[in-house]
């Protein structure tokens, strides 16, 4: 299956990927200020396969001029009934609809992996000013906490051991172009949510929208009894570690 295919596999599911995945803390945005060198407020931002819009609300909410650009259609709808005061433009990181020079900061919210760094680099270079700063993080459960790393391995397995969105997380930084000079920080955080929020975050990665529905049911059944025994109240801590990368390419 190809990138592109997986990437457009959201479509089908951009309500349940709006009502379920985790946003990101606070601290994610401070880190970014920090890195990139200038405040949020009144930055010139494009958040590039922004999806749902779950970190153009946050940008949008530190007083950004954002504008958001999606390639699918059904998280393109979903964005409008969510963010409808944000514009939202169609395209993808490898072909930026964006004038050259126009942006302080370019994002990419879980969305980094999906582009053609060949393509996407230069493109970024493009449409930012001189100065300007490229933004990519990525929302990753923590594997350090026990509960986590057993769901990993059964991930794997379930999986055959080929790689998949949930072991990338060890690779993040390792697969960055590395002429960019990056910056890097990693930020912990942690929310709790009923157990069916939690199976139906798993639910909505590419990995499982491409996977044949019964196996995938199969799959997500058995982790609601196993975690059922390790959350009796049925409220799941899930911990995250956000990776980001912010360069000045």
């Amino acid at each position: 299956m190809t990138t592109t295919s997986r990437a457009r596999s959201f479509d089908g599911a951009a309500a349940d990927y709006a009502a379920n995945r985790p946003s990101y803390p606070p601290a994610l945005l401070d880190a970014v200020e920090e890195l990139a060198g200038f405040p949020l407020a009144g930055a010139r931002v494009a958040d590039i396969g922004a999806g749902t819009g779950l970190g153009t609300a946050l940008l949008d909410a530190r007083g950004a001029g954002v504008t958001a650009v999606e390639p699918g259609d059904g998280m393109a709808a979903q964005f409008r009934r969510f963010l409808p005061g944000v514009p939202l433009v169609r395209g993808d990181g490898d072909h930026l609809p964006l004038k050259s020079g126009s942006l302080d900061l370019l994002t990419y919210a879980q969305a980094w992996h999906w582009t053609d760094p060949d393509l996407s680099v230069p493109e970024a270079r493009r449409v930012l000013r001189p100065g300007g700063a490229l933004a990519l993080w990525w929302n990753d459960s923590d594997a350090a906490v026990p509960w986590i790393a057993d769901q990993d391995a059964r991930l794997r397995r379930f999986f055959g051991g080929a790689e998949t969105s949930f072991d990338a997380r060890s690779a993040r930084f390792r697969r960055l172009p590395p002429a960019l000079g990056w910056a890097t920080r990693q930020v912990s955080w942690s929310r709790r949510v009923p157990l069916g929020v939690h199976l139906a975050n798993l639910g909505s990665y590419s990995d499982f929208l491409v996977r044949d529905k019964e196996e995938a049911h199969g799959f997500l059944a058995g982790e609601r009894e196993r975690l059922a025994g390790v959350f009796p109240d049925g409220t799941v801590e899930e911990t995250y570690v956000v990776s980001l990368a912010v360069a000045h390419p």
